[in-house]
């Protein structure tokens, strides 16, 4: 059984879809994943699908919902032994359920394996192995996180932590895509980036690197005005002290701007400049 949950739910046994119309069916499919081969508690279903205030027939109400889902695999997985066999996918555990499937059968699982390997192969300072592990990584996601799940509070915890790691994965691979000295290659991704993200100095500290490099020094100036003003207007903070360092940097046209050779510290292009 596979589970995509990196973008639109997307559950298949043997090549048959499995996903449920009912909202609430789909929340429990998608905790269920997260925690393949364990155990999730009522407790926690239960907060869930109705948060701080569950109805008094909420045990009912989860054990029907479970019943349906078994029904739906029941019929994905076919022939007369199908209901038993959903029974044993969807167990029943001291005081909860859970899938029987195993992380590699779950998308999400397989994004921080390979996101790992990559930042692994990024601190070894292996900046090509790692760009081809983070990108497999990325790879994955067909859009956010639950995208077409209406989320409870456990699952926007869950898909909370899922887009902060993507993010991270993404910030390496520019960090590795720069040290590989593909500055003009990333300056269209990193204006995109920037405009989806307008407060996250990482990512502005490695586009204004990316302008520099391609010899637009005024472009990567101008970047750091706007989000200074940004800051300033919105927050009253200024840039942290890393972006300023770099900003002066740049007026100064430091050598360590230059790209850097293979084999160098693995520096993240914001700690370029750190105290």
């Amino acid at each position: 059984m596979k589970f995509q949950i990196l973008g639109p739910l997307h559950v298949e046994t043997g090549g048959v879809p499995v996903v449920p119309t009912a909202a609430k069916a789909r929340q429990i499919l998608a905790l269920l994943a997260l925690s393949p081969g364990r155990l999730v508690p009522v407790t926690t279903l239960r907060e869930e699908l109705w948060g701080s205030a569950p109805p008094r027939s909420a045990r009912a109400t989860l054990q029907t919902y479970i019943l349906r889902l078994r029904r739906i695999l029941a019929a994905a997985l076919g022939g007369p032994d199908g209901p038993a066999r959903a029974r044993r996918l969807l167990a029943t555990g001291h005081g909860g359920y859970l899938l029987r499937i195993a992380e590699e059968d779950v998308d999400a699982f397989a994004f921080e394996r390979a996101a790992e390997a990559g930042h692994a192969a990024f601190a070894d300072g292996d900046d090509e192995p790692a760009s081809q592990r983070l990108s497999r990584a990325l790879a994955l996601w067909r859009g956010p996180a639950f995208v077409d799940i209406r989320t409870g509070p456990v699952l926007r915890i869950h898909a909370a932590g899922l887009e902060e790691s993507r993010l991270l994965v993404t910030e390496r691979l520019v960090d590795a895509g720069l040290r590989l000295g593909r500055h003009r290659e990333l300056l269209s991704d990193l204006i995109q980036l920037t405009e989806r993200h307008p407060a996250n100095e990482r990512l502005y500290a490695q586009a204004m690197m990316a302008f520099y490099r391609s010899g637009r020094q005024s472009a990567a100036l101008d970047l750091y005005r706007r989000l200074r003003r940004r800051l300033i207007e919105e927050l009253g903070l200024e840039p942290a002290p890393q972006l300023q360092r770099l900003h002066q940097a740049m007026l100064s046209v430091d050598p360590r701007l230059d790209t850097p050779a293979q084999g160098g510290r693995p520096t993240p292009t914001f700690d370029l400049y750190a105290a």
